[in-house]
C-alpha cells in the first residue's frame, strides 16, 4: 500500500480549506491527493496530473468517495500550464509536486528502476503513453548502449553524484563493446567491478547513485523541474501556495534558488526557512521518507 510522505506537513504548509481548489501535479497512488479532498469539501476540486498511463487507469477504478470532485489526466507535470487550461481549472489556491519514486515504480512497473531486480533497462515513466507532449523517447539501454563514454561519465558524475563515474563509464563502454547490456542486473555487475569491492557493504550499494544518474537523464527530472515551478507559480492564485517535495540535492537546489529569487522579486514569501524532513516515526514506518526534504511558499 503506497504510503505518502511528509503527509501531515503537507497539509499544514498547503492548508486547505473548504471549497478551495488544488493541482497534484504527481498524483501517483492519490495519498497526498485524498488527504486535500477531506479538507476541501463540499466543493473543492483536486487537478491530479499523472505521467503514468498504468497508474491513472488503476486509480480512475478505485476513486469513490471524491469522484465528483477530482480530474485525473495522463500527463507531464511539464505541461502544467497547458493541461489547466484545457482543463479549464481553476482558481487554483494550491499546488504540490511530490518528486519521488513509489514503492510501485521499484517493484511492480518492470521498468528496471531497481538494481535487485532483473529487469530490462527501460526506466520511462511515461512509457506506453501517446498522449503525453513532455515525455521521454529515450530508454536507459539505449543510452547506456548508444551514448560517448565521455557523455556517460557526465551523467554519473552530475546526476548521480558519483565520484567513480569515469572508471564506471570505461567499464561500460569496455562491456557493450562485446555484448549490447540489456538488463539491471548486467549493469550492476559492471558498475560494482568499478567500485573497489571494500565500498560493495556499506549502506548505499554500489549501483545506486548510477541508477538515479540514467532515471534523471532518460526522464529529463531536472530540466522537467526547472519548467514547472514558473507555470506553478503563476497558475496560482494570491495567497495561493506551493509545496515540493524533493529526494536529493540537485532537485532541491532547484527548488530552493528559485524559491530564493522569487522572494527576491517579491514574487512570493517563502513559509519554510529551512525544509522540513520526516520524523524518526514515519521514517521507521517508511524509509523511503529518510531523504524527503519540503520547501513551501505563498504567492503575494
Amino acid at each position: 500500500m503506497h504510503v505518502p510522505v511528509l503527509l501531515k506537513e503537507v497539509i499544514e504548509l498547503l492548508n486547505p480549506q473548504p471549497n478551495e481548489n488544488f493541482v497534484d501535479c504527481t498524483y501517483g497512488f492519490g495519498g497526498h491527493a485524498a488527504a486535500i479532498l477531506q479538507k476541501t469539501g463540499p466543493a473543492g476540486k483536486v487537478l491530479g496530473i499523472e505521467i503514468d498511463e498504468e497508474k491513472v487507469k488503476n486509480q480512475k477504478l478505485k476513486i469513490k468517495s471524491f469522484s465528483e470532485r477530482i480530474i485525473l489526466v495522463n500527463g507531464s507535470y511539464a505541461d502544467l500550464e497547458e493541461i489547466v487550461n484545457r482543463e479549464n481549472f481553476g482558481p487554483i489556491n494550491g499546488i504540490l509536486l511530490d518528486l519521488g519514486m513509489s514503492s510501485w515504480d521499484v517493484e511492480e512497473s518492470g521498468r528496471g528502476f531497481s538494481f535487485n531486480r532483473n529487469e530490462p533497462l527501460d526506466m520511462r515513466y511515461s512509457a506506453e503513453s501517446q498522449k503525453i507532449k513532455v515525455k521521454s523517447d529515450v530508454t536507459a539501454q539505449e543510452i547506456v548502449n548508444g551514448w560517448r563514454e565521455e557523455e556517460l561519465a557526465r551523467i554519473f558524475r552530475d546526476f548521480g553524484q558519483e565520484r567513480f563515474y569515469r572508471g564506471i563509464a570505461e567499464k561500460i563502454a569496455r562491456a557493450r563493446a562485446k555484448k549490447p547490456i540489456k538488463t539491471t542486473f548486467q549493469l550492476t555487475e559492471i558498475i560494482k567491478s568499478a567500485i573497489p569491492k571494500k565500498l560493495h557493504f556499506g549502506k548505499t550499494h554500489p549501483a545506486t547513485r548510477t541508477f538515479q544518474a540514467l532515471r534523471i537523464a532518460v526522464n529529463n527530472e531536472l530540466g522537467n523541474l526547472a519548467a514547472v515551478l514558473p507555470q506553478a507559480l503563476e497558475a496560482l492564485e494570491k495567497e495561493g501556495r506551493l509545496a515540493v517535495i524533493s529526494f536529493h540535492s540537485l532537485e532541491d537546489k532547484i527548488v530552493k534558488n528559485f524559491f530564493r529569487e522569487k522572494a527576491k522579486q517579491g514574487q512570493l514569501t517563502i513559509l519554510t526557512k529551512k525544509p522540513s524532513t520526516a520524523q524518526k516515526a514515519e521514517i521507521n514506518n517508511n524509509p523511503r521518507a529518510r531523504s524527503a526534504k519540503l520547501r513551501a511558499i505563498v504567492r503575494i
